[in-house]
């Protein structure tokens, strides 16, 4: 199993805007659950982990971990989510004169892209071999198709509810996915992998996703 310490960006500022002190302190708390369970499933394995070790390497009760989340698995959410969040943050400063690819690529251009730790990438490559935590991540996706097809439907002039909206939100849902799991597959063990290595899965991933399908 690799042991690769937990070095994650902690939530951005933009995502505590508008939170109050407990709401604060719980997105951290999540957080620190979040890196202890991935910690303790790279060293020990997703099966052999309990909750309460979880629970003990944080410094609280499983009780209280249970408050938070519904199972171990679901523990890593606030990772597994973190690059997609970030990108559906930026969408929401997507200038209007601005095309989605031209978007994208100005955003790796100057490097804004969300920090690809080796915890979160040895994560997601672990959702190919963990049913448990791939079922994690496909919920985290399918949890933010309303928001991309509303971001969409904004753009357009379309109601969020329109077929195009739907299949365009779950094209752009699944590109993003794609992207990441490939640039995570493509530089395993690759320390030197950055933002122009994921910034190119991620464009090649998009330009495939507006050709439709050409078959």
């Amino acid at each position: 199993m690799s042991q690769t310490p937990v070095e994650a960006p902690r939530p951005t500022a933009s995502a505590d805007e508008g939170l109050s002190l407990v709401e604060r302190r719980k997105v951290a708390l999540r957080f620190d659950i979040a890196c202890a369970a991935v910690r303790l499933f790279t060293t020990r394995g997703v099966t052999a982990t309990t909750v309460e070790q979880i629970a003990q390497a944080v410094g609280i009760s499983a009780r209280t971990l249970w408050r938070h989340f519904p199972s171990k698995e679901s523990c890593a959410l606030p990772l597994l989510t973190a690059g997609l969040d970030f990108m559906v943050d930026r969408l929401h400063h997507w200038p209007a004169e601005t095309s989605l690819l031209d978007f994208f690529a100005d955003t790796c251009r100057r490097g804004d892209l969300p920090s690809a730790t080796p915890v979160i990438l040895d994560l997601i490559r672990m959702t190919s071999t963990e049913p448990a935590l791939r079922a994690v991540w496909l919920q985290a996706h399918d949890d933010a198709l309303p928001v991309l097809g509303s971001l969409l439907a904004r753009r357009s002039g379309a109601g969020p509810g329109d077929l195009a909206v739907i299949v365009h939100a779950a094209t752009l849902n699944g590109a993003l996915r794609a992207a990441v799991e490939d640039f995570a597959r493509r530089y395993a063990g690759r320390s030197d992998a950055g933002d122009a290595e994921l910034g190119a899965c991620l464009d090649e991933a998009l330009r495939a996703a507006s050709e439709g399908l050409p078959y």
